[in-house]
């Protein structure tokens, strides 16, 4: 069930790396980017990734988005994201099919709508939706034709379609409707059977929809502030999950990072193109 027992303050972001076989996680307010057994720390709050090639990821950070080098822990900017913003930071992001990385902005307090969601595709970072106060769920039907968002304060999971480069061609339309539960979205992925598969903070579980919004079933976690779950392993049928810390008394679990063996298998995390 533990994959790794670090304590994150807000672990976030799994990323399972396809060619290396790794799984990359964040801990958003200790500045961190860990995998097993390493970390590398940061200036500024980081948060998501996107795989670039074999030794190379990019990162969102605070203020951009960054080329990492694995061997050698270096980085280098790509470009701004809300760089003159001082109170706004990087939050919830994810690789879409065609090759362009959403990322999502938030207040570093959670400010009211502070936050956007941006999408980088071929050298163009480009705002597609605000305002939104907390940025998570970005994930992506495994034939490219649909994201999905949510802004968690609302309990509301959106979903809008696609072009061929992978840009919104229509207004955003629900897809989940949790309001008036106690369920709060997080983080999302998609299996490759387009069946999503959703952090509910608060309930320390992941729970799973089918594309027409239809509950599957839920995996529970021995941490109530599941964050963001990730396929990996050889048969990416491993669901890795974050936790967050933050905010609660210290608890064996709180902030760890799991793993499950599930009859599901995910996606292949998609590949950024600069």
């Amino acid at each position: 069930m533990i994959f790794d027992d670090t304590h994150c303050q807000l672990g976030e972001g799994p990323l399972w790396h396809p060619t290396r076989n790794q799984l990359f996680w964040f801990d958003i307010l200790n500045n961190r980017l860990h995998t097993k057994g390493q970390h590398w720390d940061f200036d500024t709050f980081v948060s998501a990734a996107g795989w670039i090639d074999n030794d190379t990821l990019m990162i969102a950070s605070a203020k951009a988005l960054l080329r990492f080098d694995i061997p050698t822990g270096t980085h280098s900017d790509i470009c701004a994201l809300e760089a003159d913003n001082p109170v706004t930071r990087s939050n919830d992001g994810r690789a879409d099919p065609q090759g362009g990385f959403w990322i999502g902005t938030m207040g570093i307090d959670a400010e009211d709508k502070a936050g956007a969601i941006y999408r980088y595709y071929k050298g163009e970072l480009r705002q597609i939706f605000a305002p939104i106060t907390i940025t998570n769920a970005i994930c992506f039907a495994p034939d490219g034709k649909t994201a999905y968002f949510t802004d968690t304060p609302t309990q509301l999971v959106m979903q809008v379609s696609l072009d061929a480069d992978g840009w919104p061609n229509a207004e955003p339309t629900v897809y989940l409707d949790l309001r008036g539960t106690d369920e709060r979205p997080d983080g999302s992925v998609i299996d490759q059977d387009g069946n999503m598969w959703n952090a509910q903070w608060g309930l320390g579980r992941v729970a799973g929809y089918t594309a027409a919004g239809k509950f599957i079933k839920a995996y529970d976690f021995p941490a109530p502030q599941t964050t963001c779950p990730a396929f990996g392993g050889a048969d990416r049928n491993i669901m890795f999950c974050t936790s967050a810390a933050v905010g609660l008394n210290s608890g064996e679990n709180n902030g760890q990072t799991f793993q499950i063996t599930t009859d599901i298998r995910g996606q292949a995390e998609h590949r950024v193109i600069l």
